[in-house]
């Protein structure tokens, strides 16, 4: 009983989480009277604190200062760091431009970027059905190529930012919460994006404190930055990693349903079958998932 609610409770948890990530295209657009770049800033800055108060509360700070005290596990966070900055700025930056829809292609695309880093970079074999999943997802990417009149470069930077990302999280190793990750993630990259305000604060006018308008969006995107990343890190703790795996096409997916529906961007002909064609290579690398693990299963039940 209490294994099942703990399941229901993670279950909640991961699409609070989800849901969330989802709506920040609504977030962003009400941030259009800032620079993309300075919303990115004050995203690092107010999601730190939020991250830094959560942490004081909960007595968290122990393991922030013990993994500065390792040089190679900081080296791996500094990665992080600085390639999640990378994909908030062209996340933000995306929406901000109208390049929603481009932008959740980033994210459905991730799972075959990773696919491609497993390969080139620790030398896994793949499955004959990922191979097709690879080959439909190129073929995907060609036509989005043909449709866009260039590469779709800003689907590609978020889905390569957050695989390098993700692999740096992988060195890192060992356990450490959500909040304590956002935070030292956050103080890491916090000297470039103070250099980046400075600099923007010189060719332009900061919008902050503006209004206290300004100031409640501007605070409560930073705030909401970090709320998703506790509530995954609470429902990665209690649900199998297979259902995350299927959960997480809800931010994509609500992404692209909000782009198309809400703020009219355009969907031509092509650029269906394009994302059409990416769906297709994604039900097939779900499928065989499955697949494989229920053969893992029956080896271990025979053995």
């Amino acid at each position: 009983m209490k294994t099942r609610s703990s399941h229901s409770t993670g279950l909640l948890l991961g699409v609070s989480a989800y849901l969330i990530w989802g709506s920040f295209p609504l977030i962003i657009n009400a941030t259009k009277f800032a620079n993309p770049f300075e919303v990115v800033v004050w995203r690092v800055v107010f999601g730190f604190l939020f991250a830094a108060l959560v942490l004081t509360v909960i007595r968290g700070w122990g393991k922030i200062v013990e993994l500065l005290r390792a040089p190679k596990k900081l080296r791996w966070l500094a990665v992080a760091s600085i390639f999640i900055f990378i994909n908030w700025e062209t996340y933000v930056v995306g929406v901000a431009t109208g390049n929603t829809i481009e932008s959740s292609l980033g994210y459905f695309i991730n799972p075959l970027i990773t696919i491609v880093f497993a390969v080139v970079f620790l030398g896994e074999r793949l499955r004959t059905p990922q191979w097709i999943a690879l080959a439909i997802g190129f073929v995907a990417v060609a036509v989005l190529t043909v449709d866009y009149g260039r590469p779709p470069w800003i689907a590609f930077v978020l889905a390569i930012s957050f695989a390098i990302y993700s692999l740096a999280k992988n060195k890192v190793g060992g356990k450490i919460q959500a909040t304590q990750s956002f935070a030292l993630e956050s103080l890491l990259v916090m000297p470039i994006a103070l250099g980046q305000l400075a600099f923007l604060a010189s060719m332009e006018h900061i919008t902050l404190l503006d209004s206290r308008g300004n100031a409640f969006v501007l605070i409560g995107f930073g705030i909401m930055t970090a709320v998703p990343l506790i509530l995954f890190g609470a429902a990665a703790s209690r649900i199998p990693l297979s259902t995350i795996g299927f959960i997480q096409y809800m931010t994509p997916v609500l992404q692209f349903l909000t782009a198309f529906f809400i703020l009219r961007e355009p969907m031509p002909a092509v650029r269906w079958i394009g994302f059409g064609l990416v769906w297709l290579s994604l039900i097939v690398l779900t499928f065989d998932a499955i697949r494989n693990k229920r053969r893992s299963l029956a080896v271990i039940d025979q053995g």
